[in-house]
């Protein structure tokens, strides 16, 4: 039954509001900023019964497609549709140019430091990073000594989270250098919103993010061993039950490769094939999704069930090519993020385009005493952890979650990093029949093959929750389309 919408209201504007952070529509009370016109407009003018209807739409449409996510550990049912808000956020071509040549120095000095560590190791003899924040790091890997890697490109796919400043400047928050997800909302929100939002998307200049599945698989075809010149490719997944299992098979059907689990590939004289109803046929490429730990119960974790017996023998011989490479995490460590400004001067010598998030150490007796007197101020992130857990949020923590915390660091030091609690940029959402900001941040997504390849868009994550700075789709966040403006 269709719903009666009441046709005599407008889209209002009266719960918004404007603080210290920087807002991404507006500039000043009721004064859009240039680029924001166009949508400020529309909003205007559409009737609030339009904009519902729009938004039951876009509802049906993310329903139908199974676009999905996991939450753990909850007792009353794991799977979710992914929440999603209606209002786009906007970058204008200038401020996504800089963005680009920020992602583009920080993934090629990444990589040259991975090859470094995993090789000579230069920049631990020069004191560039601690050799202890390498080799505590449990992503290292040591079997990765030694080992060339196609075109020596460890990272592959790279989602590095931006948050805006006040001031109105990107900086990076972290890199997600592993397996790194969330690619396919922004690829099937773009295609939601073409359809919700026809006239404005013409009207605006969008720039496209279409290409990304052909761009990824002209990637990993790049990497592909010597010798094969027209590789077989797929798309290692843990199964049905991870997380990101509908992003998994919705790439592997974009791109027109295979979907795998472990079961389906075996491993003979060192060649890796994938079982087929017409029997064997080698793989050349794996995309995995899985991580390191679960990849090779022969190589790494002799319970896993994920992996593949023998696969890190084949690739150690240079018969397949996995992307990312094994040992990435390290360089995605969040004590290593401290030093990413130094490894960019060191090996490329030039000054990083996109800066850090003041960060502390605390490994560093100064710096661990420091947070420890100043709990109630800073943001405390467990080093390994992801999706928002394993962190406290100093300003709206309370005193017994603050103790915990202070316990944990005492226990492990090296486990934990500080960081002051910013302000994350707010852009127009569409809650309740009105407009009100929420806190955002940004992934970009960046390709490194032949060529670095950065699509002009992002998965920007929402705070859906009035207040939070929790973006993540675990602790209540969403998302949003991306709109990068010619």
């Amino acid at each position: 039954m269709t719903p009666a919408f009441d046709t005599s209201q407008q889209v209002r504007f009266h719960d918004y509001w404007l603080d210290g952070a920087f807002d991404e529509m507006f500039e000043a009370e009721s004064v859009p900023r240039p680029h924001y016109r166009a949508l400020y407009e529309m909003l205007q003018e559409m009737p609030l019964a339009e904009m519902r209807r729009r938004k039951q739409s876009a509802d049906v449409s993310f329903l139908h497609q199974g676009i999905t996510f996991t939450v753990y550990g909850r007792e009353e049912g794991t799977e979710r549709i992914f929440p999603h808000d209606l209002l786009p956020r906007i970058i204008t071509s200038a401020e996504w140019e800089t963005i680009e040549r920020g992602l583009a120095q920080r993934i090629t000095a990444l990589n040259l430091f991975l090859r470094d560590i995993y090789s000579d190791g230069r920049c631990l003899a020069d004191g560039v990073v601690p050799r202890e924040i390498v080799y505590s790091c449990k992503h290292f890997r040591r079997e990765m000594r030694g080992i060339t890697v196609p075109k020596n490109i460890y990272v592959t796919v790279v989602g590095t989270d931006l948050i805006r400043l006040p001031d109105g400047r990107f900086v990076v928050l972290e890199d997600n250098l592993r397996v790194p997800s969330g690619v396919s909302y922004m690829l099937t929100s773009r295609q939601v919103m073409k359809r919700i939002f026809p006239e404005l998307f013409r009207k605006a200049g969008v720039r496209s993010i279409d290409h990304y599945s052909e761009a990824l698989l002209a990637t990993l075809r790049a990497l592909a061993p010597e010798g094969r010149p027209d590789p077989n490719i797929v798309l290692l997944t843990p199964g049905v039950y991870n997380s990101a299992y509908f992003e998994h098979a919705f790439l592997a059907r974009q791109m027109g490769i295979e979907l795998v689990e472990g079961r389906d590939l075996a491993v003979h004289d060192n060649l890796v094939y994938m079982r087929t109803t017409a029997g064997l046929r080698r793989v050349d490429v794996i995309y995995r999704r899985v991580d390191d730990d679960y990849i090779d119960p022969l190589a790494f974790r002799a319970d896993s069930t994920l992996g593949v017996a023998g696969l890190f023998n084949a690739y150690r011989a240079g018969n397949v090519t996995l992307a990312n490479a094994l040992g990435t995490g390290v360089a995605d460590d969040k004590a290593l993020y401290a030093y990413v400004p130094k490894i960019i001067k060191y090996f490329l010598g030039e000054d990083p385009v996109l800066d850090n998030v003041e960060t502390f150490l605390c490994s560093q007796p100064a710096e661990r005493q420091h947070v420890l007197e100043h709990l109630d101020q800073y943001v405390v992130k467990a080093v390994g952890e992801s999706g928002g857990y394993g962190m406290l949020i100093g300003p709206y923590s309370t005193a017994g979650e603050r103790e915990e915390f202070r316990r944990r660091i005492q226990a492990d030091p090296r486990n934990y990093i500080a960081q002051p609690t910013l302000q994350l940029s707010r852009a127009p959402c569409f809650l309740d029949g009105s407009v009100e900001p929420r806190h955002v941040d940004l992934r970009p997504y960046v390709l490194y093959g032949d060529k670095i390849t950065i699509v002009p868009g992002g998965l920007t994550r929402v705070a859906l929750r009035k207040g939070s700075l929790v973006v993540n789709s675990s602790q209540g966040g969403g998302s949003k389309d991306t709109w990068v403006l010619y």
